[in-house]
């Protein structure tokens, strides 16, 4: 298992590197934003399995099929929070205000690559968000990676250079459903 706790990390996906850390501690999640020097755009979530997905999202009968036969996979899906019995969003294991500000849906993905597998074993999300200074290129090997994120975080996970691009996102807040090649 990785010793995630209390710790910001770089790990290797089936797309590019991520840096992410327990989705729940939104002291970390607030410090991946200084060390990314990036503004509110919203941050992803691996999820720990599509169970989970399923309790904390409103997923859609398209969706479902599509999280069915994309995940794993290089996919993130923006989904809606579930609400209560009083129409509000329900309490999310995850540190909301952080990762997605004020919108009422987060990004979700499950990576076809062992990370997945680690996430599962914890049974909590982590943050997924490229290995950059915000705006600039995002990390495919070690040696391109910013000095000032690698002194800044507590691990790395290396495993040789990538040649992928960011994951396909789909939009499945409702019926219609949106595809946005990266």
């Amino acid at each position: 298992m990785l010793p995630i706790k209390n710790k910001i990390f770089i790990y290797p996906t089936d797309t590019i590197y991520g840096i992410g850390c327990d989705a729940n501690n939104s002291k970390l999640i607030s410090k991946i934003r200084q060390i990314k020097q990036r503004d509110e755009k919203p941050f992803s979530i691996i999820a720990p399995s599509k169970s989970w997905i399923y309790k904390h999202f409103i997923v859609s009968d398209k969706a479902k099929t599509l999280i069915e036969t994309k995940l794993p996979g290089k996919y993130t899906f923006i989904l809606k929070i579930k609400k209560d019995k009083n129409n509000k969003p329900i309490k999310l294991p995850i540190a909301l205000k952080e990762i997605a500000g004020e919108l009422n849906t987060v990004g979700v993905r499950i990576p076809k690559h062992w990370i997945s597998k680690e996430v599962a074993e914890e049974k909590i999300p982590i943050v997924t968000t490229s290995v950059n200074i915000s705006g600039q290129p995002n990390m495919t090997s070690i040696e391109d990676c910013d000095k000032s994120i690698l002194n800044a975080v507590d691990f790395v996970i290396y495993e040789g250079k990538k040649a992928g691009k960011p994951s396909t996102l789909i939009i499945a807040t409702d019926d219609n459903i949106k595809i946005i090649k990266r």
